[in-house]
């Protein structure tokens, strides 16, 4: 956090959740679509910060006496903000998104200021636990702050039906949809039940637990010593040849070849006896 030893003292509502409905979140993949989401939903969190009514306003703040929080500008309603923030998503059909602001280090005076620009710092997390940065880009001193804040994704995803110990293979009756926050880890979640049929759980399982990418045994999909069909992909052309495997071939590490030809290749495993080269 950063500020120009400005006068005012920032004042802090007790935190609470934003809600709003988003159209279109990968279920698979936790990706970073949610960038443009949160950036404009900071306003509605600053607005938040300052204790206004439900009723959201502009994110231009006009100035304010001195020791008081800053009073809002032209009125935007909270649902038009939320209109904006479903477009910027591009996503999920059904998915509900809630914000929930941290608190401002209480520590901190921010100078009265016009218009407050809210961003997403460089290398934070679009979802789950991140922070909003808030900047002054108009005002007697300019100051930076950063705001911890929460962002849920609730959309469906598969979930065990009963406790599942560890190494198990996963059949239809150990599996059921629920509604989760998606946004809790960063490891993909799964939306369809025949995408897990014949896995094995990396660790055991409590019902009603999520199941993502890291819950999951990495698949083997070849042994050393196996004869492997290569694919070259790029953009808008594939290749194909075969080459010996040195190594087993699990799923998501990188596996070394030995083509005909006695060069030596490097892919990623992608079934049963095959792997591919990402030109």
């Amino acid at each position: 956090m950063s500020s120009d030893r400005p006068p005012a003292t920032a004042h802090a509502a007790p935190a609470r959740p934003l809600s709003g409905r988003v159209a279109a979140l990968p279920l698979r993949v936790v990706g970073d679509c949610m960038g443009t989401l949160l950036a404009t939903l900071a306003a509605a969190l600053l607005l938040t910060l300052l204790g206004l009514p439900q009723q959201a306003r502009a994110q231009t703040v006009s100035q304010a006496p001195s020791q008081a929080p800053a009073q809002p500008g032209s009125p935007i309603p909270l649902e038009q903000i939320l209109g904006l923030a479903r477009d910027g998503a591009g996503a999920p059909l059904g998915a509900r998104v809630d914000v929930i602001p941290g608190q401002l280090d209480p520590r901190l005076r921010l100078a009265p200021c016009e218009q407050i620009q809210p961003y997403l710092p460089p290398g934070a997390r679009p979802w789950g636990k991140t922070r909003v940065g808030l900047r002054c880009t108009r005002g007697a001193v300019a100051w930076n702050v950063f705001l911890p804040v929460t962002v849920k994704v609730w959309a469906p995803a598969i979930v065990t039906a009963v406790p599942v110990a560890a190494d198990t293979p996963l059949a239809a009756e150990h599996l059921q949809l629920a509604v989760v926050d998606i946004a809790e880890s960063n490891s993909p979640v799964y939306s369809r039940s025949d995408e897990l049929i014949g896995r094995r759980l990396s660790r055991a399982q409590a019902a009603g637990a999520t199941l993502r990418a890291d819950t999951l045994r990495a698949r083997i999909w070849f042994g050393a010593g196996d004869l492997v069909q290569v694919d070259s992909v790029g953009n808008g052309f594939r290749i194909s040849g075969e080459a010996e495997a040195l190594s087993p071939g699990v799923e998501g590490q990188p596996v070394r070849l030995r083509a005909a030809s006695g060069k030596l290749l490097s892919a990623w495993p992608v079934g049963e006896r095959r792997a591919e080269i990402r030109l």
